[in-house]
């Protein structure tokens, strides 16, 4: 048993689905609709750049989901590899959004408006060089959270995302995690300051979750057969209103991404194909369980050579 996966915000880079967009009139087309529904070149952006622009969290999430979306579509459509069958679907935080429009709960214009609006929104919740993110390599979960519990009275961060045996990403105003950075050297473990604008999946998107809670209460979300795995709980997702909950929830909710994916494993899928641009979590996947086959599906060779 199979199940899809899609990436979240870093796996952009300028150019990313040129060889789908020149081989596939499927991919022109939406781009194409793209730069209408979003009143924007944002196609443009994608193929061209500049990267700075297209970093912007606001550009980056319906960018990436452009990708992905046009790359499960070519798969489905062009090759007839039918990726309905998969046992679950799910996406590391925007890329939850991918799998949920992917699965057939959103259409595509409706997810990319709601996309560039979450970007934006969690992009302005902190005013900009007061939030960040630490990597944490070589720990546990359980050995953060203890030294957060432990550090209380000095800093406050929360762990943004649990993504595999030994990675984990905390956010927080930027002094705090400086004090976080002293006392993590003080234990020896590893880390890095990444280089992000916003301390995402934490209180500090407060403002973003406001946003969002209204936004996403507005769309009518399609109930359909195909399973979603969510971020906050590392679950099933049981309906549609759920759904609607949990997108709300992620927002300041720490992503649960490796028991999602021991979860999937513990129900049965034994194959993992990621679509979106990059490999980040065939890298997180292969951390978790060696034993598991993993397809990344960047280029049309990737298509040609998928098996399931």
């Amino acid at each position: 048993m199979f199940s899809v996966i899609f990436p979240g915000q870093g796996s952009q880079l300028v150019g990313m689905g040129k060889e789908f967009y020149e081989k596939h009139n499927l991919v022109k087309n939406l781009f194409k609709e793209a730069d209408d529904t979003l009143n924007f070149p944002i196609s443009k952006l994608i193929l061209e750049g500049p990267k700075e622009e297209l970093d912007l969290t606001a550009n980056t999430q319906p960018a990436i989901f452009i990708l992905s979306y046009s790359i499960f579509n070519v798969v489905k459509n062009e090759f007839n590899i039918d990726l309905n069958k998969a046992k679950y679907f799910a996406g590391h935080s925007l890329g939850e959004y991918s799998a949920l429009s992917c699965a057939g709960y959103l259409g595509f214009s409706d997810t990319l408006k709601i996309l560039r609006i979450r970007g934006d929104a969690m992009q302005n919740s902190v005013p900009k060089g007061q939030g960040g993110m630490v990597a944490v390599l070589g720990s546990t979960v359980e050995n953060i959270e203890k030294i957060l519990k432990n550090n209380e009275q000095k800093f406050t961060a929360q762990i943004a995302n649990d993504n595999s045996e030994g990675q984990i990403v905390l956010s927080g105003k930027n002094e705090d995690l400086d004090q976080l950075i002293l006392v993590l050297k003080e234990s020896s473990i590893k880390n890095i300051k990444l280089p992000v604008s916003a301390p995402f999946h934490c209180s500090l998107m407060s403002k973003a979750t406001q946003i969002m809670t209204e936004e996403l209460n507005k769309l009518s979300f399609k109930d359909v057969e195909n399973k979603l795995i969510s971020n906050v709980t590392a679950e099933e997702i049981s309906n549609v209103e759920e759904l609607k909950s949990l997108l709300i929830k992620q927002i300041e909710n720490r992503v649960r991404w490796r028991e999602s994916v021991n979860n999937m494993i513990n129900n049965g899928v034994n194959h993992f194909i990621e679509i979106g641009p990059g490999k980040v979590l065939s890298g997180l996947v292969k951390r978790i369980n060696r034993e598991v086959k993993i397809d990344t599906i960047n280029n049309q060779e990737d298509i040609e050579n998928l098996q399931i």
